[in-house]
């Protein structure tokens, strides 16, 4: 049997997903995993690609030697390769595929939900649990609720006339990653403007008061085989003059998060490791997190605030798991190996028995 690797999509985050699938590619032929590669491009279509492709590959498209492959949903559904002309359709033999999606529909559950409907076993989140973990507003309310310290959010839109918090503000995609589409401004007329000018918004925006005091900390945990978290890092901007942490400091530097400038372990205010250790246990069951994800935190000396989920981390967040020290190779293992153990939904029809068919009558009767 084959293990996938499933990267790209019509995504923002296309560029990045690209990278986060190669490195656990190369790290699966180590292993002699014979991996199978698939390529989502951002139009949507699917595609194997050969075993030594680059990232520079997909600079003009698709890799030379790509073949097209489709995902069909049912009872003998899964990924096939295009026969072409003459030939026959031909299902692929794979066990699970490791979902290395970054953003859009490969973390809101839309991937999530095909594979679910085509019975492929993936890693990652679950429908429902990437589905909260892109969601800015719903995640923060499920946060408030628990009684975990958050910023106040609220949803900004052509019609707010005023903010239950004073400036400065920072608009965030209320779909969306983690920095992508992020903007900072000063007074509400700015921020009603931005919605017009920010793809990204287009979907919802969701505004919080910036806190220039406040940085960025964040763990990562991983479910199988049992949960457990990785140390916790602070990750280090790559200009003093930056007011938040942004795409370029995560992810340029040739292999997403692994190469971008970090404090690990953070050093931090006393007290404030326990803190995130306990917060993130209970974020791990209330937002149904599976596989690996990573918790984003915003600290000063005194404070501590949970900020988001991401269900999908860039580099599978390989690079935080430092105490004890964990190789790439097991945590793919590991993630495989949840993923076939513990799929995450398979369907059932129990209770659908047709009792409420034979006493339903004639429909007809009923529309008369």
């Amino acid at each position: 049997m084959t293990i996938g690797v499933l990267f790209g999509g019509p995504t923002p985050e296309h560029d990045i997903s690209i990278l986060t699938g190669l490195l656990a590619l190369r790290e699966l032929q180590k292993t002699k995993k014979d991996p199978l590669g698939i390529y989502w491009t951002k139009t949507g279509a699917f595609f194997s690609i050969p075993a030594d492709a680059e990232a520079e590959s997909f600079l003009d498209g698709l890799p030379k030697g790509s073949s097209e492959l489709s995902l069909r949903v049912g009872n003998q559904g899964g990924f096939f390769a295009t026969g072409g002309r003459m030939g026959k359709d031909r299902r692929t033999d794979i066990e699970a595929v490791i979902l290395c999606t970054h953003g859009g529909p490969g973390e809101d559950g839309s991937l999530q939900a095909a594979l679910d409907l085509a019975g492929v076993n993936y890693s990652g989140p679950t429908v429902a649990g990437a589905a909260l973990g892109m969601d800015k507003w719903a995640f923060g309310a499920v946060i408030t609720n628990a009684g975990l310290a958050t910023l106040p959010r609220a949803l900004l839109t052509s019609d707010t006339a005023s903010l239950p918090f004073d400036g400065p503000y920072i608009l965030k995609p209320r779909f969306g990653g983690s920095s992508i589409g992020i903007d900072v401004v000063t007074d509400l007329a700015t921020a009603k403007a931005r919605l017009n000018s920010n793809v990204h918004m287009s979907r919802g925006c969701v505004v919080e008061p910036f806190r220039q005091d406040l940085i960025d900390v964040q763990i990562a945990l991983r479910t199988y085989p049992t949960l457990s978290l990785s140390s916790i890092e602070k990750p280090i901007r790559r200009s003093d003059a930056a007011e938040i942490l942004d795409y370029r400091d995560k992810y340029v530097g040739g292999e997403g998060m692994v190469s971008a400038p970090r404090e690990l372990p953070a050093v931090l205010a006393e007290g404030q490791a326990e803190a995130i250790v306990s917060s993130a246990r209970i974020i791990a069951e209330l937002a149904s997190v599976r596989g690996v994800a990573r918790i984003d935190y915003l600290a000063n000396e005194t404070e501590l605030f949970v900020n988001e989920i991401n269900t999908i981390p860039g580099s599978l967040s390989k690079h935080l798991f430092v105490e004890p020290p964990l190789d790439f190779s097991q945590l793919l293992a590991d993630l495989i190996t949840e993923a076939i153990e513990r799929p995450a939904h398979r369907y059932s029809a129990a209770g659908a028995d047709g009792l409420v068919l034979r006493s339903a009558g004639s429909i007809a009767a009923k529309l008369a």
